[in-house]
């Protein structure tokens, strides 16, 4: 594994990548407002997003939250002060602009995208959580919907993460109906892949991920882009696709090296 490597960044900046072999981790850096997403913060990761995106040696992306919550959601004393203002229209909508920007990358790129949960995950924080491809949390992490409490509906991807994890009766329920909920309800409703104490959060976060990075990149991006539109497709055209994907990844070097060292094991 190659050495790990930061991209240049100060350690006030409101969100921090590492590289780290294939594996690529964007750190929500904002710990004494608790990771909550404001304008700076949303740009920040619209651009690390699209760096990871670009990089053809990554195959597993780790979001994770400094300090001691993933993250609180949006920055209410920012959405606070546009409200008062009579600004919310371009205040939020710039601030979603750049944000959902964000959120469309990490559901397009070709790499798994993991989240890393820890403390509490509330509003859009809980919608990051969730809008990537696989959560991890520890088991005192606390989720917290939040927006319907305050007069609002889901962004953030809230309701593509958790509608395809859940279905949307569930997913009513969390919105709607739930003042917040445990790691091990997290699990139970499917939202989560694995629940680990505290103080193994990084570790089992860090085997998931290399575990995740021993696919080739083929049968990743292959498999990601096919299970994100399989709720949406005909079954005619999921099939086509399947079989256009199968048969691309066939044509790899990846392919033919697996196919060979199986066939090796017969002789």
């Amino acid at each position: 594994m190659t050495p790990p490597t930061t991209a240049p960044a100060m350690v006030d900046d409101p969100a921090l990548l590492a590289i780290d072999g294939a594996i690529a981790t964007i750190t929500l850096n904002r710990p004494a407002a608790f990771n909550s997403i404001n304008l700076p913060i949303a740009k920040k990761l619209e651009h690390l997003a699209a760096e990871v995106e670009a990089n053809d040696d990554l195959r597993v992306l780790v979001i994770q939250g400094e300090g001691r919550a993933f993250s609180a959601g949006g920055d209410l004393q920012t959405i606070g002060a546009a409200s008062a203002a009579d600004t919310v229209a371009p205040v939020v909508g710039e601030l979603l602009l750049h944000y959902h920007a964000f959120i469309q990358t990490l559901r397009r790129m070709n790499k798994i995208v993991l989240t890393s949960v820890h403390g509490s995950a509330a509003g859009a924080g809980l919608s990051l959580a969730f809008v990537g491809d696989l959560c991890i949390a520890t088991d005192d992490a606390r989720f917290t919907p939040a927006y319907a409490k305050i007069g609002v509906s889901p962004d953030g991807g809230g309701t593509v993460g958790v509608v395809s994890a859940v279905g949307a009766r569930r997913a009513l329920q969390i919105f709607l109906a739930e003042d917040s909920f445990s790691a091990a309800q997290a699990y139970e409703w499917g939202l989560l892949a694995k629940v680990v104490p505290a103080s193994e959060l990084k570790a089992a976060t860090r085997a998931l991920a290399e575990r995740l990075a021993k696919n080739p990149l083929s049968a990743i991006a292959a498999t990601k882009a096919l299970i994100h539109s399989a709720a949406t497709n005909p079954i005619d055209a999921q099939l086509d696709a399947e079989k256009d994907a199968i048969i691309d990844c066939m044509h790899t070097d990846d392919f033919r090296a697996a196919v060979k060292r199986f066939l090796d094991k017969g002789k």
